[in-house]
Protein backbone atom coordinates (compact mmCIF):
# COMPACT_ATOMS: atom_id res chain seq x y z
CA UNK A 1 0.00 0.00 0.00
CA UNK A 2 1.17 3.53 -0.72
CA UNK A 3 2.10 5.59 2.27
CA UNK A 4 0.57 9.06 1.26
CA UNK A 5 -1.40 10.53 -1.84
CA UNK A 6 2.07 11.62 -2.98
CA UNK A 7 3.34 8.08 -3.02
CA UNK A 8 0.19 7.70 -5.24
CA UNK A 9 0.86 10.42 -7.38
CA UNK A 10 4.41 9.65 -8.42
CA UNK A 11 3.27 6.36 -9.22
CA UNK A 12 0.41 7.86 -11.72
CA UNK A 13 2.91 10.26 -12.94
CA UNK A 14 5.29 8.01 -13.70
CA UNK A 15 3.49 5.47 -15.11
CA UNK A 16 2.07 8.29 -17.71
CA UNK A 17 5.89 9.46 -18.35
CA UNK A 18 7.32 6.00 -18.99
CA UNK A 19 4.61 4.93 -21.19
CA UNK A 20 4.42 8.32 -23.62
CA UNK A 21 8.14 7.73 -23.93
CA UNK A 22 8.39 4.27 -25.05
CA UNK A 23 5.29 5.01 -27.70
CA UNK A 24 7.25 8.09 -29.11
CA UNK A 25 10.56 5.81 -29.05
CA UNK A 26 8.55 3.04 -31.18
CA UNK A 27 6.57 5.20 -33.50
CA UNK A 28 9.69 7.35 -34.14
CA UNK A 29 11.22 6.23 -37.00
CA UNK A 30 7.74 6.93 -39.17
CA UNK A 31 8.75 10.62 -40.73
CA UNK A 32 5.42 12.52 -41.94
CA UNK A 33 6.08 15.87 -44.01
CA UNK A 34 5.11 19.36 -41.81
CA UNK A 35 5.99 22.57 -43.70
CA UNK A 36 7.44 20.34 -46.55
CA UNK A 37 10.40 18.97 -44.44
CA UNK A 38 10.21 15.73 -42.74
CA UNK A 39 9.76 14.93 -39.25
CA UNK A 40 9.37 12.00 -37.01
CA UNK A 41 6.11 11.36 -35.91
CA UNK A 42 7.19 10.33 -32.25
CA UNK A 43 6.26 13.78 -31.64
CA UNK A 44 2.91 13.41 -31.34
CA UNK A 45 3.36 11.86 -27.62
CA UNK A 46 5.62 14.28 -26.24
CA UNK A 47 3.32 16.81 -25.41
CA UNK A 48 2.20 14.39 -22.52
CA UNK A 49 5.99 13.84 -21.70
CA UNK A 50 6.67 17.25 -21.30
CA UNK A 51 3.80 18.12 -18.73
CA UNK A 52 4.77 15.12 -16.95
CA UNK A 53 8.51 15.85 -16.60
CA UNK A 54 7.48 19.62 -15.06
CA UNK A 55 4.97 18.09 -12.34
CA UNK A 56 7.36 15.32 -11.64
CA UNK A 57 10.03 18.29 -11.77
CA UNK A 58 7.95 20.48 -9.14
CA UNK A 59 6.31 17.82 -6.62
CA UNK A 60 10.07 15.51 -6.42
CA UNK A 61 12.97 17.30 -7.52
CA UNK A 62 15.66 16.43 -9.33
CA UNK A 63 16.76 13.11 -8.06
CA UNK A 64 13.01 12.61 -8.41
CA UNK A 65 13.12 12.90 -12.27
CA UNK A 66 16.41 12.01 -12.58
CA UNK A 67 15.95 8.27 -11.25
CA UNK A 68 12.55 7.76 -14.09
CA UNK A 69 14.48 9.08 -16.64
CA UNK A 70 17.38 6.51 -16.08
CA UNK A 71 14.57 3.54 -15.78
CA UNK A 72 12.74 4.84 -18.27
CA UNK A 73 16.21 4.83 -20.48
CA UNK A 74 16.32 1.90 -19.48
CA UNK A 75 12.89 0.51 -19.98
CA UNK A 76 13.04 1.56 -24.21
CA UNK A 77 16.45 -0.61 -24.51
CA UNK A 78 14.73 -3.56 -22.70
CA UNK A 79 11.67 -2.53 -25.12
CA UNK A 80 14.30 -2.76 -28.33
CA UNK A 81 16.13 -5.62 -27.20
CA UNK A 82 12.56 -7.65 -26.56
CA UNK A 83 11.54 -6.68 -30.54
CA UNK A 84 15.14 -7.74 -31.64
CA UNK A 85 14.34 -11.33 -30.34
CA UNK A 86 10.85 -11.47 -31.90
CA UNK A 87 11.87 -10.36 -35.20
CA UNK A 88 14.46 -13.01 -34.93
CA UNK A 89 11.51 -15.98 -34.67
CA UNK A 90 10.22 -16.84 -37.65
CA UNK A 91 6.72 -16.73 -37.83
CA UNK A 92 3.87 -19.16 -38.61
CA UNK A 93 3.28 -19.14 -42.54
CA UNK A 94 -0.78 -18.62 -43.27
CA UNK A 95 -1.72 -17.26 -39.82
CA UNK A 96 -1.16 -13.84 -38.26
CA UNK A 97 0.77 -11.57 -39.84
CA UNK A 98 4.31 -12.33 -41.74
CA UNK A 99 7.62 -11.79 -41.42
CA UNK A 100 7.95 -8.89 -43.59
CA UNK A 101 4.62 -7.01 -42.46
CA UNK A 102 6.23 -7.46 -38.66
CA UNK A 103 10.05 -6.27 -39.46
CA UNK A 104 8.18 -3.06 -41.93
CA UNK A 105 6.79 -2.22 -38.64
CA UNK A 106 9.02 -3.25 -35.68
CA UNK A 107 12.69 -3.89 -37.60
CA UNK A 108 14.16 -0.13 -36.31
CA UNK A 109 17.77 0.23 -37.21
CA UNK A 110 20.09 0.27 -34.65
CA UNK A 111 20.82 4.08 -35.00
CA UNK A 112 17.90 4.99 -34.45
CA UNK A 113 17.68 3.26 -31.42
CA UNK A 114 21.08 4.57 -29.97
CA UNK A 115 20.09 8.08 -31.32
CA UNK A 116 16.79 7.72 -29.54
CA UNK A 117 17.65 6.57 -26.03
CA UNK A 118 21.03 8.77 -26.62
CA UNK A 119 18.57 11.86 -27.44
CA UNK A 120 15.95 11.19 -24.65
CA UNK A 121 19.04 11.16 -21.88
CA UNK A 122 20.68 14.46 -22.84
CA UNK A 123 17.13 16.41 -23.73
CA UNK A 124 16.26 15.26 -20.24
CA UNK A 125 19.10 15.98 -18.20
CA UNK A 126 19.45 19.64 -19.86
CA UNK A 127 15.82 19.90 -18.71
CA UNK A 128 16.26 19.10 -15.38
CA UNK A 129 19.37 20.98 -15.37
CA UNK A 130 17.26 24.28 -16.82
CA UNK A 131 14.22 23.61 -14.84
CA UNK A 132 16.05 23.80 -11.19
CA UNK A 133 17.91 26.44 -12.60
CA UNK A 134 14.93 28.88 -12.86
CA UNK A 135 13.16 27.11 -9.65
CA UNK A 136 16.12 28.54 -7.44
CA UNK A 137 15.90 31.88 -8.94
CA UNK A 138 11.98 32.26 -9.17
CA UNK A 139 10.97 30.07 -6.12
CA UNK A 140 6.84 29.19 -6.20
CA UNK A 141 6.75 32.30 -8.87
CA UNK A 142 6.57 32.04 -12.92
CA UNK A 143 5.60 28.44 -12.94
CA UNK A 144 5.55 29.05 -16.82
CA UNK A 145 8.83 30.37 -16.70
CA UNK A 146 10.53 27.15 -15.64
CA UNK A 147 8.23 24.84 -17.37
CA UNK A 148 8.53 26.36 -20.83
CA UNK A 149 12.15 27.55 -20.93
CA UNK A 150 12.88 24.04 -19.88
CA UNK A 151 11.54 22.56 -22.37
CA UNK A 152 12.23 25.15 -25.12
CA UNK A 153 16.20 24.81 -24.52
CA UNK A 154 16.37 21.14 -23.65
CA UNK A 155 13.96 19.72 -27.27
CA UNK A 156 16.52 21.86 -29.20
CA UNK A 157 19.13 19.37 -28.57
CA UNK A 158 16.53 16.39 -28.89
CA UNK A 159 15.22 17.08 -31.89
CA UNK A 160 19.12 17.49 -33.35
CA UNK A 161 20.30 14.56 -31.89
CA UNK A 162 17.82 12.26 -33.00
CA UNK A 163 18.30 13.16 -36.35
CA UNK A 164 21.82 13.48 -36.60
CA UNK A 165 22.86 9.51 -35.33
CA UNK A 166 19.91 8.09 -36.82
CA UNK A 167 19.59 9.84 -40.60
CA UNK A 168 22.00 12.02 -41.11
CA UNK A 169 24.67 9.69 -40.10
CA UNK A 170 23.77 6.89 -41.72
CA UNK A 171 23.36 8.93 -44.83
CA UNK A 172 19.49 9.00 -45.07
CA UNK A 173 19.48 12.72 -45.03
CA UNK A 174 21.39 15.31 -46.28
CA UNK A 175 22.90 18.27 -44.23
CA UNK A 176 20.26 20.84 -45.33
CA UNK A 177 17.26 18.64 -44.93
CA UNK A 178 18.63 17.48 -41.65
CA UNK A 179 19.10 21.21 -40.48
CA UNK A 180 15.25 22.02 -42.10
CA UNK A 181 13.92 19.08 -40.53
CA UNK A 182 15.69 19.39 -36.90
CA UNK A 183 14.00 22.99 -37.17
CA UNK A 184 10.75 22.28 -37.99
CA UNK A 185 10.79 19.67 -35.53
CA UNK A 186 11.97 21.97 -33.00
CA UNK A 187 9.58 24.99 -33.81
CA UNK A 188 6.72 22.68 -33.61
CA UNK A 189 8.27 21.45 -29.80
CA UNK A 190 7.89 24.87 -29.06
CA UNK A 191 4.51 25.98 -29.94
CA UNK A 192 3.29 22.85 -28.21
CA UNK A 193 5.03 23.68 -25.15
CA UNK A 194 3.68 27.29 -25.40
CA UNK A 195 0.37 26.27 -26.16
CA UNK A 196 0.39 23.57 -23.16
CA UNK A 197 1.40 26.39 -19.96
CA UNK A 198 -2.45 26.47 -19.49
CA UNK A 199 -2.19 22.64 -18.58
CA UNK A 200 0.49 23.51 -16.31
CA UNK A 201 -1.34 25.48 -14.18
CA UNK A 202 -4.09 23.38 -14.40
CA UNK A 203 -1.77 20.40 -13.34
CA UNK A 204 -0.58 22.29 -10.51
CA UNK A 205 -3.83 23.43 -9.09
CA UNK A 206 -5.27 19.63 -9.44
CA UNK A 207 -2.05 17.64 -7.55
CA UNK A 208 -2.51 20.58 -4.82
CA UNK A 209 -5.96 19.83 -4.34
CA UNK A 210 -5.24 15.71 -4.46
CA UNK A 211 -2.75 16.54 -1.95
CA UNK A 212 -4.49 18.59 0.32
CA UNK A 213 -5.06 16.01 2.66
CA UNK A 214 -2.03 14.56 3.30
CA UNK A 215 -0.68 18.51 4.31
CA UNK A 216 -3.14 18.67 6.63
CA UNK A 217 -2.55 15.30 8.11
CA UNK A 218 0.93 16.36 8.75
CA UNK A 219 -0.04 19.57 10.44
CA UNK A 220 -1.32 17.77 12.79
Amino acid sequence: MFQSRKDTLYVILAGIFITNAVVAELIGPKLITIAGNPVSIGILPWPVVFITTDLINEYFGRKGVQKLSYITAGLIAYCFFMLWIALSIPAVKGMGVTDAQFNAVFGQGMWIIVGSITAFLVSQLIDITIFHYFRERTGNKMIWLRSTGSTVISQFFDSFIVLGIAFWMTGQMDTDTYIKSGFTGYVLKLVIAICLTPLIYLGHYLIEKYTHADKKTEEN
